[in-house]
């Protein structure tokens, strides 16, 4: 009998174009055609299409008995305990937002009818990747996570710091977070996305190239929250009181403009100071300076969309600037800290489906997978159904409904009646006129697993944003590819990502090929549509030309010593602060040095606990008695050096010379080293920081 169940269990039967082989246990295994075995549900169901959701039509609106996407979403969602799966690394502030000017004509939106009108706001900006515990500076997406408490209740915009996303379809989000996420064996790397796993997916998946582009430029590393845009990613709709709609695309703008680091300066500052983005922002605002941002839309209609040749519900393409301008129509400021990090920044509950009348959805498949997706996350992940119970949640405008008990239940209805209609008279009614109306859009079609050839164009945009570069962002996508696919150990991989950048520019791929060592290069990925060469380059998309002008909001690191210049210094104070900026002292002892005129100044940091990655720009101001003991310090050449090669502009007083000289930089010295001799010297050199960087330095630097 056994020797017949063996013979039994290697026995292979075709059944409906698919292997069916029964193992040594009586269990059947399913094994497609090309010899792996068929994905399943977790109930055993063969899976067909693992790679859209269930719609109407090719772009209609996803169907709720799609089980295999609700199975999948909901088991990803309930993965992590107590972080978040996604973007657990996160901080958070208050604040307002004050509405520029009537938008009646295009959203009944109550936030949106009147001038001045200035709703309460939290926002929590965060990493994607990364878990709780990890560093600010990892090279990835940053979250950008709004809610309004607006008088028609709560509005999120759950968005992030890039406008396109890696998947056209939500059913592929557990895909891509688990490839990104630390390899499931090894359980690294923390917060990297330098690995096979992450590479693998994103080489099978031509999707993702416009956001790779995003996330291998300088966007992956901002230099702070303060400093970056915010993007709702989708395109959503507004509707007016007369049911007319139009879509809009929502984008936050700094007013501080957009500043990003290098790098090899990341990498210190993830070892100087791994709270780095947090402190930031608590310091600046607790010292006052208040960041703030404009809420810019652009609005368009059907007949607008129809000329495109993407289509506007997929999520991994933008409207260039250039083609529609972004319309301001309000600000934002963040003005208070949150009293308690776990009760609001850790507990505060974003979802993409909460939305205020007048706001609406579009059919963008990414979406209505999130507006699935999110409600079910935020259940599992606080514990219970009444999470809107937790302060930082609730709205704050008044609220009625018949929901009651579960865990956490902290206000159940009063009285008799928890349900409607009933005979008595009391409690909330639905009132069609105050209440959230959907746009009647026509739907139609067959129930279909289908991507609409409208998502087909994988790298025309790649191209556009890659061309929108100045030269140093471009050097800096070259190399960002090359040290992600060089710690790729699979040489496949690396061949299939450098064939796919052959689509996007071939001068990249030929620098990525030649950095890694390729011996030939691959032949182009098959492309489902040729790339487009007529798209023109988007200045907007360009950190570089878009940056501030001005030295506001950034840190100045002064290292002095005993007998600094005096005059110099205080020159430097006044200066800096006068620009709205602020500044650091940074000396040999944290207790500080007596300058050239008998005071105290106290430090803010200690050498080797200030080194200049933390700051924009530096000045030096050591005295002639003292220059020698700097010299000793090994940290204190690192802070000339690293500036140097950060590309950072140096100020310096002649006493500093033997210190420069050590660091190895006085035979490249450039308009970015300005030597101050006098008071009037600091003016000058404080008007040049508003550039930030001296970008014609870094071929000389080669980091």
């Amino acid at each position: 009998m056994a020797k017949q169940s063996k013979q039994d269990s290697s026995r292979t039967v075709k059944i409906h174009d698919q292997q069916m082989h029964r193992g040594n246990g009586g269990e059947l295994h399913q094994f497609a055609e090309d010899g792996m075995p068929v994905l399943t549900t977790a109930q055993g169901g063969p899976v067909a299409d693992d790679q859209n959701t269930l719609k109407v039509g090719e772009r209609g609106p996803a169907l709720i008995e799609d089980f295999h996407f609700r199975e999948k979403i909901f088991h990803f969602d309930h993965e992590r305990i107590p972080e978040r799966v996604v973007h657990a690394r996160g901080y958070g502030a208050h604040g307002y937002f004050e509405t520029y000017e009537s938008l009646a004509s295009y959203t009944r939106a109550d936030i949106f009818q009147r001038a001045g009108e200035k709703t309460p706001v939290f926002v929590r900006f965060s990493t994607v990747a990364g878990s709780e515990g990890s560093a600010d500076l990892a090279r990835d997406v940053r979250g950008f996570a709004v809610k309004f408490y607006t008088k028609e209740g709560n509005w999120d915009i759950v968005g992030n710091n890039i406008p396109v996303f890696f998947i056209q379809d939500a059913i592929k989000f557990p895909d891509v977070i688990h490839s990104v996420k630390p390899e499931p064996d090894s359980a690294f790397p923390q917060a990297a996305s330098a690995h096979d796993n992450f590479w693998d997916f994103i080489s099978l998946t031509p999707e993702s190239m416009h956001m790779i582009m995003w996330v291998m430029s300088d966007r992956a590393i901002p230099r702070s929250f303060r400093f970056m845009e915010g993007f709702g990613v989708h395109t959503f709709r507004l509707v007016n009181a007369k049911d007319e709609s139009v879509f809009v695309k929502f984008h936050w703008k700094p007013k501080l403009g957009l500043q990003s680091v290098a790098w090899n300066e990341a990498v210190k500052i993830n070892g100087a100071d791994p709270d780095y983005h947090r402190r930031d922002l608590w310091e600046a605002i607790k010292s006052g300076n208040f960041p703030e941002w404009e809420l810019c839309l652009q609005i368009f209609d059907q007949d607008f969309a129809d000329k495109f040749d993407f289509d506007i519900l997929d999520p991994t393409k933008i409207i260039p600037e250039e083609i529609l301008p972004v319309q301001p129509v309000g600000r934002m400021v963040l003005d208070r800290m949150p009293d308690n990090f776990f009760a609001e920044t850790e507990q505060v509950a974003f979802m993409t489906q909460n939305v205020p009348p007048g706001i609406d959805f579009s059919n963008d498949p990414l979406l209505q997978g999130r507006n699935f997706s999110y409600l079910d996350t935020q259940i599992k992940r606080l514990g219970s159904t009444n999470f809107t119970h937790i302060p930082i949640n609730a709205p704050k405008c008044p609220f009625h409904h018949f929901q009651q008990d579960g865990h956490m239940a902290m206000r159940n209805p009063v009285g008799r009646v928890n349900y409607q209609p009933n005979s008595w008279g009391e409690g909330p009614r639905e009132s069609p006129i105050q209440g959230f109306r959907h746009f009647p859009s026509e739907e139609a079609g067959p129930k279909v697993r289908l991507r609409a050839e409208s998502f087909n164009d994988h790298y025309s945009q790649a191209r556009q944003f890659y061309i929108s570069q100045t030269m140093p962002e471009q050097n800096h996508i070259a190399d960002a590819l090359t040290f992600e696919l060089s710690k790729v150990r699979t040489p496949v991989i690396r061949e299939r990502m450098v064939s796919h950048l052959l689509n996007i520019d071939e001068t990249l791929a030929g620098k990525v090929g030649h950095a890694l060592g390729l011996r030939e290069m691959p032949k182009p990925a098959p492309a489902a549509v040729p790339t487009r060469q007529d798209l023109d380059a988007s200045p907007k998309l360009s950190i570089v030309e878009n940056g501030p002008k001005r030295f506001e909001g950034r840190k100045l690191g002064i290292l002095v010593t005993d007998g600094t210049d005096a005059a110099l210094l205080n020159a430097l104070i006044a200066a800096v602060t006068g620009e709205k900026a602020v500044y650091e002292i940074i000396a040999p002892k944290i207790t500080g040095v007596q300058t050239s005129d008998g005071k105290w100044v106290e430090a803010h940091q200690k050498i080797d606990g200030g080194p200049s990655v933390l700051y924009d720009a530096v000045v030096v101001l050591p005295s002639a008695d003292m220059i020698a003991d700097l010299i000793r310090e090994s940290t204190a050449r690192d802070f000339v050096a690293d500036a140097f090669a950060h590309c950072k502009f140096i100020g310096y007083s002649e006493a500093a010379m033997p210190l420069l000289e050590k660091a190895g930089i006085t035979d490249n010295l450039d308009q970015g080293v300005v030597k101050l001799g006098a008071e009037k010297d600091v003016k000058t050199f404080i008007g040049e920081l508003g550039k930030l960087r001296v970008w014609a330095r870094e071929p000389s630097v080669k980091l």
